[in-house]
């Protein structure tokens, strides 16, 4: 089989990679599994091939854009991992001050399709900052295998409290208005939530397909929110009616979009689950978001 299309594997296929994908599943239990629908000419090289990111390829916003100020720096986490280091990206010909956005990576640290993402909200007239949660342990090692392995490591509050000094670093960065948001993917979905409950402040929080807050935290809420769900995303998405129901009995400031027909991790370009539609209205919706809630 010469190539693969994403229309040519079951539904099965891509719930299998979400369990690895989350530590759900070994990668050796993956390999077994995925080897159930290697027929025909599908071989499970194949398969694991077609599955993984593809990083090279992918890139919308180059690392060198001439019309970006793109570079790492080190900002203070003292309840967190001490130092961690992030992507800090803005438009070159911006003079004023600019909105500020924290975008929050997946469960594998600060990966090449987060540091594309921030550069895009940069693009879009934003100051970004990506952190990397694996800073105190070397940082994102290049691997997403190895980066998944990495993050399990580290202890989730002292995580969460990276995120928050981060909020504060961006805040008060010279070339930031004082109005900073969150985006984040997967992990950094519930990183957002968290951000929403523990930050009063936060202009705006966007998760993409994130765990959902303690219900008992919801009233704690005051930023706007847009969350994106996808309805294949089964584990995800039944999280949302409750949360929707306690944000409404809060009377929170929220809009949320369900994209049908698509997979946890639609938003992420480097791999099939990829969908170009969906993610190219989501992102949209999440610009104009932050167009009206930090400028």
């Amino acid at each position: 089989m010469s190539q693969i299309n994403k229309e040519d594997i079951k539904q099965e296929v891509f719930d299998l990679y979400d369990d690895y994908a989350h530590n759900r599943l070994s990668r050796r239990a993956f390999v077994q599994n995925l080897s159930l629908y290697a027929v025909g000419g599908l071989t499970v090289p194949a398969l694991m091939s077609f599955l993984m990111p593809d990083y090279i390829g992918k890139v919308q916003i180059k690392p060198d854009d001439p019309r970006l100020k793109s570079e790492y720096i080190n900002y203070s986490s003292p309840k967190g991992g001490g130092t961690i280091k992030g992507l800090l990206s803005k438009p070159i010909k911006e003079n004023k001050k600019l909105g500020g956005i924290i975008v929050v990576h997946e469960n594998r640290g600060l990966n090449p399709y987060i540091e594309d993402v921030a550069r895009r909200a940069a693009l879009a007239g934003f100051i970004s900052l990506a952190p990397d949660a694996l800073t105190p342990l070397g940082g994102y090692p290049g691997n997403d295998d190895e980066g998944r392995n990495l993050q399990s490591k580290r202890d989730k509050g002292e995580m969460e409290e990276d995120f928050i000094a981060a909020y504060d670093y961006l805040k008060n960065h010279k070339d930031c208005n004082g109005k900073v948001g969150v985006v984040g993917f997967c992990f950094g979905g519930g990183i957002a939530n968290m951000m929403a409950v523990r930050i009063p402040e936060l202009a705006a929080a966007v998760p993409f397909y994130g765990s959902q807050p303690e219900i008992s935290d919801v009233p704690k809420i005051n930023s706007p929110l847009m969350l994106h769900y996808a309805s294949l995303d089964t584990r995800i998405t039944a999280g949302w009616p409750p949360y929707e129901a306690a944000l409404k009995d809060s009377d929170k400031n929220y809009q949320a979009f369900i994209y049908e027909n698509v997979n946890h991790g639609f938003h992420n370009d480097t791999t099939p689950r990829y969908d170009k539609a969906a993610a190219e209205l989501a992102w949209k919706r999440t610009i104009d978001f932050f167009t009206e809630h930090l400028k």
